[in-house]
């Protein structure tokens, strides 16, 4: 059996679109980041960092979006979310692990600087570079779905659902979107996948205002 646990409107919203794509049977576990439920001693339990998402599987837990999307593929090769060619597979994954490890993090450094610096002044530095970073890295995404209907080209996977969290997040933080055409226009795909609406619809996300 298997449990997933996320927030929703967090990052564990990849998780979540995976998991429906691939059409298996789960439990959904709420862990409201609002409320500080992450850290709270039965979900540290279940990961002692206090972070989403989480994936039980049969009692064991996987953590980390990259290591839960690459499980459910593998697990369900029928799904074909990842891609086929060795090479291909590998650059899928290092592409999720790019969002985990660089367009996550410029983010949290614009929307919570206070947690990277203290101090009026460094806060509001750490946070204007923050912006800029961020800004950046969704660019550098809108470049790469330039001419491609998905992340990898004409084949949907799990870097999909992980790509459409941070359109999400550049709404969420009043950055002007719209001017991202190929992000954009692939958001609106997105948008046309029913388990993928299912998922926005559950966590009442900001793509659908």
């Amino acid at each position: 059996m298997l449990t997933l646990y996320f927030s929703p409107g967090a990052c564990s919203m990849a998780s979540h679109i995976g998991i429906e794509e691939c059409g298996t049977a789960y439990t959904e576990h709420p862990v409201l980041l609002s409320k500080g439920e992450q850290k709270t001693a039965d979900y540290m339990k279940v990961n002692p960092r206090g972070k989403v998402p989480a994936l039980a599987v049969d009692g064991r837990i996987i953590t980390e979006n990259t290591g839960i999307l690459t499980y459910l593929a593998r697990r369900f090769p029928e799904t074909k979310l990842l891609p086929a060619d060795p090479v291909d597979e590998a650059n899928c994954i290092a592409t999720m692990a790019w969002f985990s490890n660089i367009v996550h993090p410029s983010y949290q450094r614009y929307m919570r600087a206070e947690r990277f610096a203290e101090g009026d002044a460094a806060v509001a530095s750490v946070k204007d570079m923050g912006k800029k970073t961020f800004w950046t890295n969704l660019e550098e995404i809108d470049g790469m779905l330039a001419g491609k209907q998905w992340v990898m080209g004409d084949q949907f996977t799990v870097a999909d659902g992980y790509c459409l969290v941070f359109y999400g997040w550049g709404l969420r933080a009043d950055l002007p979107m719209s001017t991202l055409a190929h992000y954009t226009a692939f958001k609106d795909r997105m948008l046309k996948r029913p388990k993928v609406m299912k998922v926005l619809q559950d966590e009442q996300s900001v793509l659908l205002k």
